[in-house]
This record gives structure tokens, C-alpha cells and sequence, in this order.
């Protein structure tokens, strides 16, 4: 076996028990980024609203990340939080969200980025990235 595919094959046997856990995006509920935080998950948090054009814009860089890279999903929870019901929630105040269209990452009681506003395929997939350096370095 060459060492590149030996180090893919490696690579793919290091996150397959998380795929099982990050492959899809959760709904937010009180009490599921702590309760996914305290199981040792990397969280991707996203504060959005149905009618807002930048989270629709953020939705549609991060689903498409995704979709070119499967680590993520392999190895972050992704969880809406839907801005109508819980923008002033307990999460929402405790993490000093200041807005709709709001990304945060977290890991134990650490948050490791956030972005607001912003759209662009760069910032996102750094964030992005730090999400899935931290998941990997556990």
C-alpha cells in the first residue's frame, strides 16, 4: 500500500465514528448545544430566520462546503437556531448573539469563532475550518 492511500485510509478510520453523529443539521432545542457540547461534539451554531436574505446566503456557502468536503459533516454538529423563537433565548443571551445571520463554533466551554453578517465563501469556510481542526485535535 502507498503511504497516500494509506494515510487516506487512515484518515477515513479516524472520523467514521463521527459521521455517524455530524451528518445532518439538528434543530435547535434549550439544552442541545450544552448537552452536545458535554459529549465532547464540535458545535457549528446558526442564529437564522427563514426571511433573512443573509442567512439564506450563509445557508447556501455552508451547504455548499459541505457538500465539497464530507470531513465536516464527519466531524461537526450542525445546529439551526431559529431567530424568531429563541433570538432572545436563554442561548441567544448567554452567547451575547447580537443578531439574526450569526455563526459560532464551540468546543467544551470554549468558543472557538463567530461570524455575523458576513457571506462570503472565505470567512465561512475558515470558521468552518477551525470547527473541524478542533474536532480533529481531541
Amino acid at each position: 500500500m502507498k503511504r497516500r492511500e494509506f494515510m487516506a485510509l487512515s484518515a477515513a478510520v479516524a472520523v467514521a465514528p463521527m459521521a455517524a453523529r455530524a451528518s445532518e443539521t439538528l434543530d435547535y432545542t434549550p439544552g442541545l448545544v450544552r448537552e452536545r457540547l458535554a459529549a465532547g461534539e464540535t458545535v457549528f451554531v446558526d442564529f437564522k430566520a427563514s426571511w433573512c436574505t443573509t442567512c439564506r446566503a450563509q445557508e447556501r456557502v455552508i451547504g455548499q462546503l459541505r457538500a465539497d468536503n464530507p470531513a465536516y459533516d464527519a466531524a461537526i454538529t450542525f445546529i439551526n437556531v431559529d431567530w424568531d423563537e429563541y433570538g432572545r433565548g436563554e442561548l441567544a443571551t448567554e452567547l451575547n448573539i447580537p443578531r439574526r445571520s450569526t455563526l459560532v463554533v464551540m468546543k467544551g466551554d470554549a468558543e472557538l469563532g463567530r461570524i455575523v453578517a458576513r457571506t462570503s465563501q472565505r470567512d465561512i469556510q475558515a470558521l468552518m475550518d477551525t470547527a473541524l481542526e478542533a474536532s480533529t485535535a481531541s
